[in-house]
């Protein structure tokens, strides 16, 4: 048996790392021996990006090969293998609201393309780049960064992730809640009565000022008076 290679099918699950031996090689692939009564199939297509004219130019058989279970049919008892490396976040694992940390990969003036480590990267748009403004990606991020990012939305059907780096709008609430007790009706209402009686107070207070003010200055000019006539009788004496 070969090294890697489950007892029996069951064990096998997609994205499973198996060591096999190329067995016979075809116009569609090539059959590879991993342990089991039936051969596994490559199809040309899981072969990665290799650039080939001929399947012979890749593979030879007989010779061994790392590949990953893509597929697992028990009823008919086939194994469909992959050269590519699964993601490291399968798409069912991937849920809105959770929060990953990526890998600018790509910007577009639309917006920048983060690797979270699925089959396809994420896109976070410009608008959902900061909480402020944002003119242009290339103000906020650079191919390389890594960065927090937060699934809005994604669409199966199309493989689409759409991220976002903004804060979520729950934080901003909380910080924005007042830490202070807020006061009850009773408090209220007391407050109102204080700062009527200091107006009244106040205004109380400056009535009686107005009030006295005439009353010195009429002595004021008695006085005056008083002495200027007392002057005026000196001298005609």
């Amino acid at each position: 048996m070969v090294e890697n290679a489950p007892a029996v099918l069951d064990e096998l699950k997609p994205g499973a790392n198996v060591s096999g031996t190329i067995h016979k090689l075809t116009l569609y692939g090539a059959l590879v021996s991993i342990g089991l009564e039936q051969d596994a199939l490559l199809h040309i297509s899981q072969m990665g990006n290799a650039d080939f004219r001929n399947i012979e130019d890749v593979l030879k058989e007989g010779e061994a090969l790392d590949a990953y279970v893509l597929k697992v049919d028990k009823k008919t008892a086939r194994v469909a293998l992959t050269m590519i490396k699964p993601p490291s976040l399968p798409w069912d694992a991937i849920r809105s609201n959770a929060v990953y940390e990526g890998e600018v990969i790509r910007i577009e003036k639309y917006g920048a393309f983060i690797d979270i480590g699925a089959e396809r990267p994420g896109m976070v748009h410009v608008s959902e780049m900061t909480d402020g403004y944002v003119q242009s990606p290339e103000d906020v991020v650079k191919v390389g960064d890594k960065v927090q990012v937060r699934v809005i939305k994604t669409n199966r059907k199309q493989r689409k992730i759409d991220l976002s780096m903004k804060t979520p709008r729950e934080e901003i609430v909380e910080v924005m809640e007042p830490t202070e007790a807020v006061p009850t009706a009773m408090e209220l209402a007391l407050r109102r009565a204080r700062a009527m009686s200091e107006s009244r107070d106040s205004a109380r207070a400056a009535a009686m000022k107005a009030s006295r003010a005439p009353v010195r200055n009429n002595r004021n000019d008695d006085e005056q008076d008083d002495i200027m006539n007392r002057t005026l009788r000196s001298h005609n004496k």
